[in-house]
């Protein structure tokens, strides 16, 4: 049955928008997780690609590992390539929720976990309140599997407010409507989700937009860096309706501004 990190994974393959998935691709580039001398290089040794895509060649290359039930990949037992952005990279470009279930939301995670973090990394900020200090062994929760259920518990909160900043960033310019529900009940169906998971979605998506218990849910920096990038997957960006939300969203969450652009250039928005 798939929990709420999936649901995260699913709405980021662009079941809220169509241009999701090429602001994922976006991500895992150059621009974004894959630049060189970056968070993902570090955490796969400087390991290349044995094609010619460099870093987001060797993700790919460990994706169709993964899909063609090879087991490990070149990069041998690293959570982030075997388990997480590699299972991603492979549904986004040319795989399915199908093939990747089980890997799907713990890839979206990782990302978002990835992507904040390398942010704030490349603007030397410190987010507040929040501990995402990164060690090549001890990756911040969200870039790993919980280690405990205390673990288990923050990290379902924490996909729970991500799932719900993306929802809400969606009704920014409106309610969504009843033929873009159905899609995405249908697209949880694909990924296993029972009756009560989709009835929370579909009752989360027809409730109104507000964006002040949104905030009272976000618990730091870190995570509202995670809500912030998660729904720039989740809507166009092409309303007044939009921009303000998300400006609103930045600022009443306390988010460095030179972060925020870092996050919008991972994903090809600058």
């Amino acid at each position: 049955m798939a929990g709420l990190s999936d649901l995260v994974g699913v709405l980021m393959q662009g079941g809220l928008t169509s241009s999701g998935s090429n602001r994922v691709g976006n991500a895992l580039g150059q621009g974004g997780l894959g630049q060189s001398g970056g968070l993902l290089e570090q955490m796969l040794g400087g390991s290349g690609s044995s094609g010619g895509g460099g870093m987001l060649g060797g993700l790919m290359d460990a994706a169709k590992g993964m899909m063609g039930g090879q087991g490990q990949s070149s990069f041998g037992s690293n959570p982030l390539a075997t388990g997480g952005l590699g299972a991603l990279a492979g549904a986004l470009f040319g795989g399915g929720s199908k093939s990747v279930k089980g890997a799907l939301g713990g890839g979206a995670m990782a990302m978002l976990a990835g992507l904040a973090l390398q942010a704030f990394k490349n603007q030397n900020h410190q987010p507040k309140g929040a501990q995402m200090a990164f060690s090549s062994n001890t990756p911040p929760l969200g870039m790993r599997a919980p280690a405990n259920a205390e673990e288990e518990q923050a990290f379902e909160s924490q996909a729970t407010v991500i799932l719900k900043g993306m929802i809400n960033a969606a009704k920014a310019d409106g309610q969504i409507d009843n033929k873009e529900i159905e899609k995405i009940v249908g697209r949880l169906k694909e990924v296993d989700a029972d009756e009560a998971t989709q009835r929370w979605v579909m009752d989360e998506m027809r409730r109104p937009s507000d964006l002040n218990q949104l905030i009272n849910d976000i618990p730091d920096e870190a995570v509202a860096a995670q809500v912030y990038l998660a729904s720039l997957f989740a809507i166009e960006v092409d309303t007044q309706a939009e921009i303000d939300y998300l400006q609103q969203l930045a600022e009443r969450t306390g988010l460095d501004s030179g972060v925020v652009r870092q996050l919008q250039q991972m994903v090809g928005m600058s």
